[in-house]
């Protein structure tokens, strides 16, 4: 426990030295509890980038499975673009959001840089844009229809992904975000008769469950005030006049949804929030080099919203696109230090640090890499293995083999047991390692690409042993001409 003896809500920066990836997951789900604790609001944490997010995630998983986690993705596009982000990270978005403004704070939410420096809809405009309803109630059919289109829905011939619904009679089929599994309505009339799951690949129902409810697709949302907001906001930066020959303000005002709308999200709602605002009362913590991932965020806005601005005042060829300043979808210098002075921010560090008030000690480093004995026979590397897993116990320390997937995971299980090296127990998380005997090797599925050790653990990844991951080599396809032969024989 490396936060007992300070108090954690103390306002301004501070360091957690020592912990390297893997060992800042073991950090951030202790500052998240003793954070909740505190103040029952939980943690913030800013990840450097989406693939450094999800390998914290998968580490969270492991290490704290009871932990309450939320994730809010950035958008998957570039800024000022002229496409949209990903259906599927829009309802994770919005799933986020919704989730955040309804329910009591998570233990964590787990963000990006990006994502993090970007406005959102503000938390009541969040809130009211959700529908539920039970099995029972009256539903007008086509306020339904009205909103699934307003708040982004997608309509199709056959529900298969988040986002999309279809209208059959008085069957309506909804993939609500946030969900596993898309929802079939049974309208009779007015009257909602009955809701069930259904598989989108099959399209057979299965469980009746008693109540749906319904999260918006899209930050957008399209209904008659935002057209409004939007005319408004646009005659009021560019001139209605210009209006005429841009598609966006045409589909726009002719209530459609355009490819690449989102770019212009602040000229759709009354007013934009950022998470720090649905997190009013949270910690803060930082990823080793996140503010340096968030000043090259900085500079690509900016190199874009400059090429924009250059293209439209050369009048290139192609369609019309007018930029919106910076500052109005994302967040400059000034106000994110402003946003992080009022709380206790947090910084991670792989590397040790002088001691000081303002220093947390994670006391972890990075785990040995055999790179060395590689170069030498398999056995060889493998008797070096095999030291440093008794040294590492005799050191008072849980010793874990940590694969990729739980076929590696196997498949390193046989490399260690016809090496010598026999015993490992499979295990699927940090509790899990912890009820094995104190000389027992564990062998889980955790993605670090680097071990690490610490005072009562030892972890050694698959690539510090074998230098890359173990993959299974596909599988040789059978030519055309011999299924056909073998088929017709």
């Amino acid at each position: 426990m490396i936060f007992k003896e300070k108090n954690i809500l103390e306002l301004g920066r501070s360091t957690i030295a020592g912990a390297p990836e893997g060992r800042d997951a073991q950090v951030l789900a202790e500052l998240a509890r003793e954070a909740h604790q505190a103040s029952g609001q939980g943690l913030l944490h800013v990840a450097r980038d989406e693939t450094r997010m999800a390998a914290l995630a998968e580490a969270l998983a492991f290490f704290a499975p009871d932990l309450e986690l939320r994730i809010v993705p950035a958008w998957d596009c570039l800024p000022y673009d002229r496409v949209s982000p990903n259906a599927e990270v829009a309802s994770r978005r919005m799933d986020a959001l919704c989730g955040l403004v309804e329910g009591p704070p998570p233990g964590m939410l787990l963000t990006t840089v990006n994502a993090a420096t970007q406005r959102l809809p503000a938390r009541d405009t969040v809130k009211a844009a959700t529908f539920s309803a039970r099995v029972g109630d009256d539903i007008d059919t086509e306020a339904l229809l009205a909103y699934l289109a307003r708040n982004g829905y997608g309509r199709t011939g056959t529900v298969r992904e988040a986002g999309e619904f279809a209208v059959r009679g008085g069957i309506i089929d909804i993939f609500p975000p946030g969900r596993g599994e898309p929802v079939r309505l049974d309208l009779f009339g007015d009257t909602l008769e009955g809701v069930r799951l259904f598989d989108p690949l099959s399209q057979l129902t299965r469980d009746r469950i008693a109540e749906f409810r319904l999260e918006p697709v899209s930050e957008v949302l399209l209904d008659e005030a935002s057209i409004a907001r939007y005319r408004a906001g646009y005659g009021a930066r560019f001139g209605a006049a210009m209006g005429e020959n841009d598609p966006l303000y045409q589909a726009v005002t002719a209530g459609r949804r355009q490819l690449g709308m989102e770019h212009w999200l602040p000229l759709f709602h009354e007013r934009l929030e950022t998470l720090f605002d649905y997190l009013p009362g949270a910690l803060v913590s930082l990823d080793h080099l996140a503010e340096e991932a968030r000043q090259s965020r900085l500079e690509t806005i900016s190199d874009y919203y400059q090429a924009r601005q250059a293209a439209r005042s050369e009048g290139e060829e192609g369609a019309v696109y007018r930029p919106l300043e910076p500052e109005a979808l994302y967040l400059g210098e000034d106000e994110w230090q402003s946003l992080l002075a009022g709380r206790g921010v947090y910084t991670l560090s792989p590397f040790d640090a002088p001691e000081g008030a303002r220093v947390f000690a994670a006391e972890g480093r990075r785990g040995r890499d055999f790179a060395p004995e590689r170069q030498s026979q398999a056995a060889q590397l493998f008797d070096a293995l095999a030291d440093h897993i008794a040294d590492q116990q005799a050191a008072g320390r849980r010793v874990v083999m940590a694969s990729f997937s739980d076929g590696s995971r196997q498949r390193l299980a046989g490399l260690l047991a016809d090496h010598g090296i026999s015993g490992g127990q499979m295990v699927d998380d940090w509790a899990g390692c912890r009820a094995l005997p104190a000389d027992v090797l564990g062998l889980a599925v955790l993605g670090l690409e680097h071990g690490f050790e610490s005072q009562d653990l030892c972890i050694i990844g698959e690539q510090d042993v074998l230098g890359d991951r173990l993959v299974r080599p596909p599988k040789r396809s059978r030519r055309a001409e011999n299924f056909i032969t073998e088929a017709a024989s």
